[in-house]
């Protein structure tokens, strides 16, 4: 099946054909480092990260870029506030972004190329644009005229009229146009700047992803990302000063994704939803959610709502997808205690050697869900890349292997034949997930003294275990309480019992 993707541009589902066989180029809107990330900064590179491993995966040479706006009116009123340079605050904001991403696995991206290093680019289209009769200087600031852009609208389907809506734009009493928007700022005295045919002044916004992209990817290019809230101006306004500058298309494919929403309860008890911003005060840091919830929990409660969907954030939400990863990674655990040397995260699942090896019903069932599995998996990715529809197919191979562990008996009686069958087919689970940057390695270990732990609750298994034996049912349900109350859970198998401390 070839990949298909909605293009907002034209929208409809359209099968992707890159630029130049073989190659692809994605570039996506990054933050404005002005403030700390919050979970919506994270929607888009984990989005974006995981597209770019499956188009990897699918055999494309990809390229993806993500730029870092480090120069905007937000930044020089911050860095005021705070009396630190804008070069400082931006620094700063972004090195604590990109700790983030790294956590979350995000480590497929090309550039983060900054908007204060492309200056040069930034002057040299604004001035093409000139050159085409689209750009007017009015002292010291430079609009684009978009009476000289073609199909201006096409992206959002609005009116130029609106782009004085909710803009970042200048007051602008001496436009052209209505919708005409910034190119280049006219500096006030003490504000950052540089030289500049038309001053002392800073790019406006919408034209620094325009000369971004074009340097890195070309004047037309494969796919461009970003939220859903991007489309007006700031998409609209990047295809109209990139295509009248270049004369080009720019870029091919559209991709929005949803916003992040908070659900919250109303003072009746009842559900609701409402945009995250910071001017609601409902902003969650990034950093505060990663230190709560293991990164590749966050990971994975992104990839489970359809990118072109909004994100409801809460903690149910967050709790009830960290629930169905750790029934993943429990289902990992039996299979590498059937089998210690496993290596389930590292080496491929053969399928070809399960299917010379089915003996019996059991075999052929778990052969089946693994193999339409893999199909599954690989249509939903394939159409619009519905990560959620592939998570949900790593569920049911989750529960198929489960089911053949307990039907074959395989913790009490254990099998050769058996314990092949079902490593095997935790292999292609990781290696599915691994795709789209899940299941790489065990979940990490978020208490410390792991050895002593060990150590110690081997003792309290023991002394529980012994207490049942007596039949002092009363301690041995006290220490298990203890323990459940300190996040320590304690499974009985018929292998003997287990412990596990919930992440």
């Amino acid at each position: 099946m070839a990949l298909r993707l909605y293009n907002t541009l034209s929208r409809e589902k359209e099968i992707f054909e890159p630029v130049e066989p073989g190659k692809v180029g994605i570039y996506v809107c990054g933050p404005t480092v002005y403030k700390d990330s919050h979970i919506g900064h994270a929607v888009g590179p984990v989005i974006f990260d995981a597209l770019k491993k499956y188009l990897t995966f699918k055999g494309y040479q990809v390229k993806l870029v993500i730029n870092i706006t480090d120069v905007d009116d937000k930044l020089i009123i911050e860095s005021k506030a705070r009396h630190i340079s804008m070069d400082e605050l931006a620094q700063e904001v972004s090195a604590g972004y990109f700790e983030s991403m790294d956590k979350l696995g995000v480590n497929s991206i090309d550039l983060y190329p900054r908007a204060t290093e492309h200056i040069k680019e930034i002057i040299d289209m604004i001035q093409k644009l000139g050159e085409n009769n689209a750009a007017y200087a009015v002292d010291g600031d430079v609009y684009c005229d978009i009476s000289e852009c073609k199909d201006y609208g096409k992206l959002s389907h609005r009116r130029s009229e609106d782009q004085k809506d909710g803009s970042r734009e200048l007051a602008g009493s001496e436009k052209r146009n209505a919708g005409d928007f910034a190119l280049w700022k006219k500096a006030e005295e003490g504000e950052i700047g540089w030289e500049s045919p038309w001053g002392y002044g800073r790019p406006g916004w919408h034209i620094e992803c325009s000369a971004m992209s074009t340097k890195y990817l070309g004047e037309t290019f494969d796919i461009h990302g970003g939220g859903l809230d991007l489309i007006f101006p700031h998409h609209e306004n990047e295809i109209a000063q990139s295509e009248t500058a270049t004369g080009k298309p720019f870029a091919n494919y559209w991709l929005h994704n949803g916003l992040t929403r908070m659900k919250t309860k109303s003072a009746s008890g009842e559900w609701q939803d409402e945009k995250m911003s910071k001017s609601l005060g409902n902003i969650q840091p990034l950093k505060e959610i990663l230190e709560t919830y293991p990164p590749q929990c966050i990971r994975f409660f992104l990839l489970s709502t359809h990118y072109r969907r909004p994100i409801d954030f809460s903690e149910e939400s967050i709790e009830a997808s960290k629930k169905g990863l750790m029934n993943i990674y429990r289902t990992l655990e039996r299979l590498e205690r059937l089998d210690g040397d496993s290596d389930l995260f590292t080496t491929e699942g053969n399928v070809k050697k399960m299917s010379e090896k089915i003996n019996g019903d059991a075999d052929q069932a778990l052969f089946d869900a693994v193999a339409q599995g893999h199909l599954r998996y690989l249509e939903s990715l394939d159409d619009d890349f519905n990560t959620a529809g592939a998570i949900a197919v790593l569920h049911d191979l989750s529960s198929a292997i489960n089911r053949y562990i307990d039907k074959q008996q395989l913790e009490r009686q254990g099998g050769e034949h058996g314990r092949m069958m079902a490593i095997e087919s935790g292999r292609m689970l990781t290696w599915l997930g691994q795709v789209i940057g899940l299941l790489e390695g065990p979940l990490e270990k978020q208490e410390g003294g792991d050895a002593l732990a060990g150590q110690l609750m081997e003792v309290f298994i023991a002394l529980r275990a012994e207490a049942r034996k007596e039949k002092n049912f009363a301690l041995a349900d006290a220490i298990r309480d203890k323990l459940t109350a300190l996040k320590i859970v304690i499974e009985d198998r018929p292998d003997g019992a287990i412990w596990r401390k919930e992440q």
